[in-house]
Order: structure tokens, then C-alpha cells, then sequence
């Protein structure tokens, strides 16, 4: 079971950032590993994406973002079945939260926001489990119990999924705080955000390059 923070208590703009959030902790796993060739798709599709929904909302950004969706769904991917290996799980797994963030722009309520959330927070998990079922322990398995002893009250907790956690958490304090019209790259805070994202985003890389260097 994945835990969230429920995005109800938002505003429907600071709803749309959290699940913007939400998908730029995957930005990096998702770019950092080279695209299946047979996919067909412009790993520059993906990064316009990403960047576009970080963008202030408003009808030009949607429009953009809905014209990179149409885009990248012309690629093969679409229109054949895949056997991915783990990294590329993840990739496929990102790239349907970017999807289901551009049905958001259309329904913008409660329901799809905590789908894209719930994306994060189950990769995550996964990753959790990956780490746990491997042979080989983790290179950083020392830091990782050590931060997760200083969870107070928190017993049970995975490394991954408690940091995805506090990141989503501290993303949501700090939008409730945010001006309306503050976007998440043109503006200290929402840039802020986005390197606390990057920087789980880089942890969540180095781990999966381990994982395929492992065998997985």
C-alpha cells in the first residue's frame, strides 16, 4: 500500500504543481538511460514535456503540452507490445504519469492528480522491493538505515518510499504557501521544489544503474 498526501486540501493550481512534483522526481530516471531504439521516441519529446508542465499553467502552456502528447504518441511505442527490463519499466511507467498529467489539463480535479501521486509513491515502493530481493546490498545501505532510524514514529519504513514521501510532503507545505500565480520555474520556490525532486531523482538513478550493473 502506498501513502500519499492527498491533494484535496490544495488549490486546483497548487494541485497541478504537486502532480508536477510528482512526475520531476521521475525526470531524471526517465532521461538518464538510453530510450529503447525501437520505442521511437525523441528523448527530446519527453524533456519538452517535463518542462512544459512546469511551466505557469494557462491555455498556451496546455496547448503545448497537448501538442508534445500528440507527438509522442505517434511513436511505435503505441502500436506494439513491449518486454521491458527494469529500468525500462520505470521509463514506461513515467511516461504513462505524463499521459495521465495531460488528461489532467482537461479534468482538472482531485482523481487524476492523486493517480500521477500515486505513480511516484508505487515506483518508489518498487524500487523498495527491488532493493530488498537483490543478493548484493546496497552501496549506500549503511546511510539508508541511518536515515531511517531517525524516522520518529515511523517504524516499517523503506528507504525510497519514505523520501518520496517527505519530498511530496514538503512540496505540498510549501505550494500552500505559494502565490497563485508563481510557476514552478519562474519563481525561488517552485525552483526549489524542483532541485528537491532532482535530487531524489539522482539517488533513484544512482540505485537503478546499480540494479542493471546487478542484474536486474
Amino acid at each position: 500500500m502506498v501513502r500519499i498526501e492527498r491533494s484535496a486540501d490544495l488549490k486546483p493550481v497548487h494541485r497541478r504543481q504537486a502532480a508536477v512534483l510528482a512526475l520531476w522526481r521521475w525526470r531524471a530516471p526517465v532521461l538518464a538511460f538510453e530510450l529503447d531504439a525501437e520505442w521511437g521516441i525523441d528523448p527530446a519529446v519527453l524533456e519538452s514535456l517535463f518542462q512544459v508542465a512546469a511551466s505557469p499553467s494557462g491555455e498556451q502552456s496546455d496547448r503545448a503540452y497537448r501538442r508534445a502528447i500528440a507527438d509522442l504518441c505517434t511513436a511505435p511505442l503505441f502500436m506494439s507490445e513491449v518486454d521491458p527490463d527494469t529500468v525500462q519499466l520505470f521509463q514506461l511507467e513515467t511516461i504513462s504519469s505524463l499521459l495521465t498529467f495531460g488528461e489532467l489539463l482537461d479534468n482538472p480535479g482531485t482523481d487524476l492528480t492523486d493517480r500521477v501521486i500515486e505513480g511516484s509513491a508505487g515506483l518508489a515502493n518498487y524500487l523498495d522491493d527491488l532493493v530488498d530481493g537483490s543478493f548484493y546490498p546496497h552501496p549506500s545501505e549503511e546511510a539508508h538505515r541511518e536515515y531511517l532510524a531517525n524516522l520518529a514514529g515511523r517504524a516499517g519504513e523503506r528507504y525510497f518510499a519514505s523520501r518520496n514521501f517527505a519530498a511530496e510532503s514538503a512540496g505540498h507545505r510549501a505550494l500552500r504557501a505559494l502565490p497563485d500565480t508563481a510557476g514552478l520555474l519562474d519563481s525561488t520556490a517552485g525552483r526549489e521544489l524542483l532541485a528537491l525532486c532532482e535530487d531524489f531523482g539522482e539517488e533513484l538513478v544512482t540505485t537503478m544503474q546499480w540494479l542493471r550493473a546487478t542484474g536486474h
